[in-house]
């Protein structure tokens, strides 16, 4: 449904920046929400999109325009701007998207941005560039509620009224003692049901869930979904309240670090290639694709080693792609299982045994059916049982060694630290189209006598 809504989206603005159709643009453009704009973007030329863009009325929308857009397109868009129109757009942003756009531009012009805004902005951007991008300080908000505990509920909600109508995203209020460290949280429902003299130490909770500066973007995501809350605080290595992560940026990490994952396994590297140019989406497959060239190689050889069996049973060659098919299909499935559980902690590393000797014990149990139904397709098409037999146990043993391979190898990389997604690409698949020709041609020249 939202892809049809894109695609109509973009092929009425296509159109009626064709026939110049100023008036009703600017109708499409100012109801239409800067996050939908940004999937335009990519089908219009440049000067098309700075066309759109200068119809963007509100300010803050351009904001959101600029932190949906891929990188690629975002520099290329700016480029050309003029640095107090940036500057301008930059300071109706949220900090932590601000440091997440200019860590994105050239040094010489990031730094002239942040000289020309306002101080304080660009002090909270200073300060979150100092942390890398996919840590827990690299995407907080440093702007949040944290009172003293001593503070009343009525005080707190006057605070409220008066010292922090500007933070983004208020859902709970923090309480910290004299030194900046946090000590307790309260929901705003709790702000509001208490007697108004109550201090905040007397009913804050203070078991509170929290991350350091330098924790991984992926483990902040997991302890927000993991423990339903609307936001983490983020502490510095003094355990001083800094900054807090939303359940916003939380969907982002999903989406980015799933999208990253699923890429990987492709075997195409982490980011979108189609918003490239056709040279440098070339450039970045070429390396993931050499190892299946090499395993095609080994195939080769493995496959002429073999060339006498084939010239005297030349049927041997047609239940070639079916058995390197069925080791590589199970293979998959059990890498991504693995790949994806790990992700999202339903997997642990502790468990590997368990883990991979299930998958093992699945993918026996499947070649045994798969087995059992390609060789009777053999003995019917071809009448002999010791070749039938032959495909039958390949498909068992492609099948089971599929299974195993493709469940511990992730589980190995996890284990030593490499991310365990690479492993599912040509890795893993190459490997198994190795293996099942291996077995096939061994099993069968051993049957049949060869």
């Amino acid at each position: 449904m939202q892809g049809d809504r894109n695609k109509i989206l973009v092929d009425s603005i296509k159109r009626l920046l064709r026939r110049g159709a100023i008036s009703h643009l600017l109708n499409i453009v100012n109801k239409t929400h800067a996050a939908d704009l940004s999937a335009v973007f990519p089908s219009l030329s440049l000067s098309d999109q700075h066309r759109l863009f200068e119809m963007i009325k509100d300010t803050e929308q351009k904001g959101v325009l600029f932190s949906e857009l891929e990188e690629d397109i975002f520099l290329n868009f700016v480029e050309g701007m003029d640095l107090d129109e940036i500057v301008k757009i930059l300071e109706r942003m949220p900090a932590d998207d601000v440091a997440d756009l200019i860590g994105r531009l050239p040094d010489e012009m990031s730094d002239t941005i942040l000289e020309k805004m306002k101080k304080e902005g660009s002090e909270e951007v200073e300060g979150l560039l100092r942390y890398d991008d996919d840590t827990a300080g690299g995407i907080m908000v440093p702007d949040f509620i944290a009172l003293k505990e001593d503070t009343t509920a009525k005080e707190a909600i006057e605070s409220l009224q008066k010292e922090h109508q500007d933070v983004e995203m208020p859902f709970y209020l923090y309480v910290v003692d004299e030194y900046g460290k946090l000590t307790g949280v309260s929901s705003l429902r709790q702000l509001v049901v208490v007697p108004p003299e109550k201090p905040l130490k007397d009913f804050m909770t203070m078991d509170v869930f929290s991350v350091q500066t330098d924790m991984d973007q992926e483990e902040v995501a997991k302890i927000v979904a993991r423990y339903d809350i609307l936001a983490v605080p983020v502490l510095d290595e003094t355990n001083r309240l800094v900054g807090i992560v939303t359940v916003d940026d939380v969907i982002d990490i999903f989406r980015q670090e799933a999208t990253e994952d699923i890429l990987k396994m492709a075997g195409v590297g982490e980011e979108f290639v189609e918003t490239k140019s056709v040279l440098k989406s070339t450039r970045i497959r070429l390396p993931w694709l050499f190892a299946s060239c090499i395993g095609g190689m080994i195939a080769f050889f493995i496959i002429s080693h073999f060339e006498e069996s084939l010239i005297r049973y030349a049927y041997l060659a047609a239940f070639i792609p079916v058995i390197m098919g069925m080791g590589g299909n199970i293979g998959t499935q059990s890498s991504t299982i693995v790949v994806r559980g790990l992700a999202t902690g339903r997997i642990n590393t502790r468990d590997i045994w368990t883990v991979v000797l299930k998958e093992l014990a699945v993918g026996c149990i499947l070649g045994l059916v798969y087995g059992f139904l390609i060789a009777a397709v053999a003995q019917i098409q071809y009448g002999t049982a010791a070749f039938a037999i032959s495909v039958g146990l390949a498909v068992i043993s492609s099948m089971a060694v599929a299974a195993l391979v493709g469940s511990l190898v992730p589980m190995a990389f996890a284990k030593i630290n490499i991310d365990p997604a690479v492993a599912t690409g040509p890795f893993v698949t190459t490997a198994i189209d190795v293996i099942s020709v291996s077995f096939y041609f061994i099993i069968a020249t051993a049957l049949l006598g060869i």
